[in-house]
């Protein structure tokens, strides 16, 4: 973290169930007693898991982080839809099953790789200048158009064939709706499946583990280290390479100038056009990228 007065990096929230993504921003505004609060990534209420706050310069970082894909821990039950695709919505169809577990594993391959996903209509998605949820909440259903994803991996963990109850965990690409997939699991299976419960394990390159619950958090507020917590945002563009340069080109640097490639300490790596570099002076800056043979700007993240 700079040693600005102001926070500034990511804190690695386990979101609690029940709270929005904008109840966990607006509680750590308070912790942190600062305005500058992002994410990257909302998870719905019912979910829970990582959480990547933005604080203060990092913000910036919510559009241009390097690691995009999520991974999940989703538990279904067969046999049931509702309107959300998930347990907390209105029962809309029930039906007779009996799933067993090797016709299950079977097709789950259908649904590996990159294949087409219609968003439901209770989600964030934007329609004729409204959101899906809020036409979805009149009782309006629409067309929707039909989103290419990838599913790196997915795998079943536990299955009961008696109570059609288990769990799947699932790697995927941004935008990629889990109800959605489990949904259409129990469609491709003939007899519907609801989400009963999700937990991202993976997000942005950071993994549960590194996380703090909520009541940590609000325990480390009260002991004044809180601020402790946060970690710088080059974390998340670790996948870059990095640049270190003087005193000289960093007061260039941060006063919009570009700096020549041939002059800076690269740290082994090539100066290729359009390559993108974590950037160091006194400080981590932001990102610089390659142009025409000198280092430009790309984000300033302090």
């Amino acid at each position: 973290m700079s040693d600005n007065t102001a926070p500034n990096g990511i804190v690695l929230v386990d979101k609690p169930q029940g709270w929005t993504s904008f109840d966990v921003c607006a509680k750590m505004r308070s912790l942190l007693k600062t305005k500058k609060i992002g994410h990257a990534g909302t998870l719905d209420p019912m979910a829970t898991g990582v959480m990547t706050v933005l604080v203060g310069g990092a913000t910036k970082a919510a559009d241009i982080l390097p690691i995009s894909d999520k991974r999940y821990l989703a538990d279904f039950r067969l046999g049931i839809e509702t309107d959300t695709l998930d347990i907390t919505g209105t029962v809309v169809s029930e039906k007779e099953f009996s799933v067993k577990r090797e016709e299950l594993v079977s097709v789950l391959e259908k649904f590996r790789g990159e294949i087409m996903q219609l968003p439901p209509m209770y989600s964030a998605v934007h329609k004729d200048g409204k959101r899906l949820y809020e036409l979805a909440r009149q009782g309006i259903e629409v067309e929707r158009e039909a989103r290419k994803i990838n599913i790196l991996s997915l795998e079943l963990v536990s299955f009961d064939e008696k109570t059609g109850e288990g769990q799947i965990d699932v790697l995927c690409s941004k935008g990629t709706y889990i109800r959605s997939l489990v949904s259409d699991i129990g469609s491709a299976l003939g007899c519907g499946a609801v989400m009963t419960a999700l937990r991202r394990t993976d997000a942005c390159g950071f993994s549960i583990g590194e996380t703090h619950t909520m009541e940590q958090l609000c325990s480390f507020a009260q002991e004044n280290t809180v601020l402790e917590h946060i970690i710088s945002v080059d974390r998340a563009f670790e996948v870059y390479g990095s640049v270190n340069i003087t005193q000289a080109q960093e007061n260039r640097y941060k006063n919009g100038g570009d700096l020549m490639a041939e002059r800076l300490k690269l740290n082994g790596m090539s100066a290729e056009e359009g390559k993108i570099f974590r950037v160091y002076g006194t400080e981590f800056i932001g990102l610089g990228i390659i142009k025409d043979g000198s280092l430009c700007h790309y984000k300033r993240l302090t």
